[in-house]
């Protein structure tokens, strides 16, 4: 299994980097770059000592996000200099990107950069209607540009029936039958979501995407200290971001003593699990 690959543990939990805005973004001017570099370094590591598996790194801060035809190389640039500046600060925890929206060929660019693990793919295979738009899966085209590049080491994580939109142009197709396309397209996990950022990630949509693939499924939101050890034991491992931040916003910073709240429950699941 992919997750075995990339984490040294059962139920790993890749905890989010939430970038501040980057360059090219609306908000980036009230930043300055090295302050942006620092702050991501930071985050890396209060997750690394909180105890996290893996690391993700989102252009988060660039909020009302683009589609990837409208990115700059800029995105991928900074975003490669994040992960290599965290590579250095924490080298013993696989790293991943997530450049939104489904910026696939963007991530793959800079996880290559600086040596990274994984991407997550927000729309691989069939479309969507997002806040951005209409978004149509990358998979055919991202899966080229990995290979052009030679990064074919780089795992792709994959959403199905992702958050942050409408699936009605999918609807006469179930949920099962989508994991099923995304599997078909060659990610290497799935990733159930909620309905937005903090939404709790229903069960029966884990259950969902299993039916429609053999592959492993990642809860992609909502995740917390409550509901963690309920939907571990249906899924194979979490995203862990909002909920361990003071407010619950992609803006605030990680809480140290949320975070060890929340470890301390995977910590006893995994126990429990052996």
């Amino acid at each position: 299994m992919v997750l075995d690959e990339l984490f040294p543990v059962k139920k790993p939990i890749i905890g989010m980097v939430h970038s501040l805005p980057l360059p090219g973004s609306p908000k980036f001017k009230q930043y300055r770059l090295e302050d942006v570099y620092d702050y991501a370094v930071n985050e890396a590591l209060k997750l690394k000592e909180g105890g996290v598996d893996g690391l993700l790194i989102e252009n988060a801060g660039d909020i009302p996000f683009v589609k990837s035809e409208y990115l700059g190389p800029e995105t991928a640039a900074c975003i490669a200099v994040i992960g290599e500046r965290i590579r250095k600060a924490v080298p013993d925890l696989p790293i991943g990107v997530n450049i939104v929206a489904n910026a696939a060929k963007h991530s793959i660019a800079a996880t290559e950069a600086f040596g990274g693990s994984f991407v997550r793919v927000n729309q691989w295979a069939n479309a969507y209607i997002a806040n951005e738009g209409f978004v149509e899966g990358a998979a055919g085209v991202a899966l080229r540009y990995r290979s052009m590049i030679g990064a074919d080491d780089i795992k792709v994580l994959a959403d199905v029936h992702v958050k942050h939109g409408s699936h009605a142009i999918v609807a006469d197709r179930p949920i099962s039958e989508q994991a099923t396309d995304v599997a078909f397209f060659d990610a290497d996990a799935l990733i159930a979501t909620g309905f937005r950022t903090g939404d709790p990630t229903r069960p029966e949509e884990i259950n969902t995407i299993r039916e429609g693939s053999s592959l492993p499924v990642l809860i992609g939101s909502g995740i917390n200290a409550e509901n963690c050890q309920h939907l571990l034991r249906i899924a194979d491992g979490a995203i862990l971001g909002v909920s361990v931040k003071k407010p619950h916003s992609m803006a605030a910073p990680t809480d140290p003593e949320s975070l060890r709240i929340f470890m301390d429950k995977i910590f006893e699941l995994r126990m429990e699990l052996k």
